[in-house]
């Protein structure tokens, strides 16, 4: 449960800090190791944020 818990919470883009503190979790390094392998659209979110953030480079030049 607590797993599902820490997903959904990193998932919906709440602060590392603040999880492990609700967690009882002393050192926040140790709530990313444990619970990050559980967000499996991290890198979809994380490729979305890069494409609106740059502009289109249009086609590969040769």
């Amino acid at each position: 449960m607590r797993h599902t818990y820490a997903s959904v919470m990193l998932e919906a883009g709440e602060s590392i800090v603040s999880l492990a503190k609700w967690l009882g979790h002393s050192d926040p390094a140790f709530t990313l190791r444990t619970y990050t392998h559980c967000m499996p659209q991290a890198g979809a979110r994380g490729l979305s944020a890069r494409l609106s953030a740059l502009p289109d480079p249009g086609p590969p030049r040769s």
